[in-house]
Formats: C-alpha cells, structure tokens, sequence
C-alpha cells in the first residue's frame, strides 16, 4: 500500500484496517477484465462501479481500482456512453443512461485529488470528455438532464431529480478536470449552473418519485441545495425515511433500510453541516457488517431479514468506504461530495447579464 494513502477510520466506529479488509473483499469479487459486478456472477453498472471504484483507492487499493477504469475504458462507445448494465461476457441491458455515463467525472477527478497522478488524469480524459458531452445532449432548454437514450439514440420524454442532481456534482468534477488540463469548456460551466438551477427552483421539471429516499437527499449531496435550506430540506422529510437506531428507508413506505442509502444520506448531512447527525447514521449501519468487512446490502424491520435476500454487494461496501472518508476528513478526497465550496464554483445565473461572461473574467 502506498504510504501517502491512510485509509479512513471514523473514531470508535470502525478502524483503517477495518476500512482496508472491506474494500478487499470488494476487490476480491472484481473480474480478471477489471469489471467490478455488484455480486459474484451478477451485472455491473458504469455508477456502481466507478463508486467501487473511488471506495477501493481510497483504501489504498490503486493497482485494483485503475484496473476498473481501464475496464470501463476499453468498452466505452463511440458516442462516449456506456450501457446501462454489463455482465462478464458482454451487454445485459443497452439503455443509455445520463448519470451512469456522467459520473467518470467523478471516479477521475477523486482518483486525481487522492494520487496527484497527472498522467493519469490526462489519459483519461480522452474517456471524459466524449462522456460529458454525450450527457449535455441530453440536456432541455430549460436544464435538466434527461434520463436516458435507448441504444438506437432515441431519447427518454423525462428527468429524474436523484439522476440530475449526481449528474450535478459530476458535471463540476468535469470542469475541475477541465481547468487542472487548461481546457476552457465555458459551456460545460453554463450547463451545470442552468441544471443546478432547475434543481434547486424547480422541482417540478423532474418525474415524481417521491416514495425514493434518493430524491429527498440527492440535492444537498450534491451540492444543489447548501447551508440552511439543506438543513430544512433534510428535516422536513427526516420522519418520513429514517427509522430511528436502524438507518434510511429505500422508500418511504416499506419497513427496510439500505446501507449504501444510509451512507449517503450521511454524507448529505455532513453537506448541510450536521456532522452529529452524519455520524449517528454512519454508526447505526455498523451493524450489518460481517466479520469479512461485507455489509449487507438491506434488512427488514421488525423481521431482520436481509433484503435482497443474503446479498452483500460491492456498491453498499463502496458506499460505506466512501462516508467513513468523508467522516474522517483528513484525506484530498475527504470533502468531495461534502465540500462543494472546492469544486469550480456555481456560475450566477440570476446576476450576470451573460454568464460567459462571468467565465471570462474568472479565468483572466
């Protein structure tokens, strides 16, 4: 393991070395090819696997987690996306879905921040940019980003807030990338600040899903809706998704929690400034570890039975790795998805006579 990474330990809750065992049991289930399914023998996704792909860098795991991207560079289209779903020996299902493209963005730029492999960054981002503009196509006047292409190109009629909003925090990395490069993409900045904009003033514009714990947090993990809106926003809805001492509800009406979006709801209200609140999530899940470092991907409440039934998938492991960094907080990577004030900032829409304007100034 590379001295200069230290994985995260989150005090009295788990350890480095609890940290590390976790994220190799995530490696030990990754494919001779680098592909990283969420079970032995099942699909993987481009989002699951570049998180998989975060979580086990952050353990120190480089060799592994630079595997899954060169996996995922080697079957990137022509027109920069990626299937929605991939199994060993070739495509499960061929939808084009925008957030699942979108967040390389993210899987490069934490590589970036956490090894300073410049390299690295410039080989990959041959992989970025036809990602990010394949997603941009998919972007309405108005802003958001629609959901999906079937794989003859035809586009999806619909946006979703939980997709939108991590395209969000993608698009930024995406900039970031862009501007450690010296590559000027003003549009790329208009883009994330118009589809910003639409999540925070216009909710309307995304297809309800309001049972999904996802489209009560995202905005605020994202970095769509910060400082005490975030925190407001969080509370309104608390009653509804989090089972007390257990963790976060999947939706808001079945009795079961899932770790991964427990974790992430962790991370939101690190986001908002609620680390006591963050911590107490984080620490309710422990739970549903094994003595290997796996987490369960859900349970059921009161029964406790594990849903999916005896799953433990690398995306839930993932998402644990990932909060106990955030937690932590004394890795590059710590605030990526809690301290938006590093990203590139927010262009001001409702200011700025011509946000490109707002760009050009910056940059000079």
């Amino acid at each position: 393991m590379p001295a200069e990474i230290t994985p995260p330990a989150v005090s009295g809750l788990v350890t480095g070395p609890d940290m590390v065992a976790t994220a190799e049991a995530i490696v030990e289930w990754q494919l001779p090819n680098g592909m990283i399914p969420w079970v032995p023998g099942g699909h993987a996704d481009p989002w699951n696997h570049v998180e998989a792909a975060m979580a086990v860098a952050s353990a120190g795991l480089l060799t592994e987690a630079e595997r899954a991207y060169d996996w995922l560079r080697s079957i990137q289209r022509p027109d920069g996306s990626w299937h929605q779903y991939y199994l060993a020996d070739g495509v499960e299902q061929d939808k084009l879905d925008a957030n699942t493209v979108a967040y390389i963005a993210t899987g490069v730029y934490h590589h970036w921040l956490l090894t300073g492999d410049r390299g690295f960054l410039e080989e990959m981002w041959a992989v970025v940019e036809p990602a990010i503009e394949f997603v941009l196509d998919l972007q309405t006047p108005r802003g958001e980003i629609l959901w999906a292409r079937h794989a003859d190109g035809t586009p999806w009629s619909f946006a979703l807030l939980t997709g939108s909003s991590s395209i969000c925090h993608s698009l930024r990395c995406a900039v970031a990338i862009a501007i450690e490069l010296g590559h000027d993409r003003p549009d790329w900045e208009l883009s994330v600040a118009q589809l910003a904009h639409v999540i925070e003033h216009e909710p309307d514009a995304f297809a309800p899903k309001h049972r999904w714990a996802m489209d009560w947090y995202y905005p605020i993990l994202a970095g769509a809706i910060t400082d005490q809106r975030a925190r407001d926003h969080l509370a309104e809805r608390w009653d509804t998704f989090v089972m007390p001492g257990k963790g976060v509800r999947c939706v808001s009406d079945r009795p079961w929690i899932t770790v991964a979006e427990t974790c992430e709801c962790s991370l939101a209200h690190l986001a908002a400034g609620e680390t006591d609140k963050a911590r107490e999530l984080f620490g309710w899940i422990q739970d549903q570890r094994d003595d290997a470092g796996r987490y369960w991907t859900g349970n059921v409440y009161p029964e406790e039975i594990h849903f999916p039934e005896d799953e433990q998938s690398t995306y839930t492991a993932a998402a644990v790795i990932l909060a106990a960094d955030a937690l932590d907080g004394t890795s590059p990577t710590a605030g990526l998805f809690t301290d938006h004030d590093r990203l590139p900032p927010l262009l001001a829409l409702d200011t700025a006579e011509d946000p490109l304007d707002e760009v050009t100034d910056r940059r000079s």
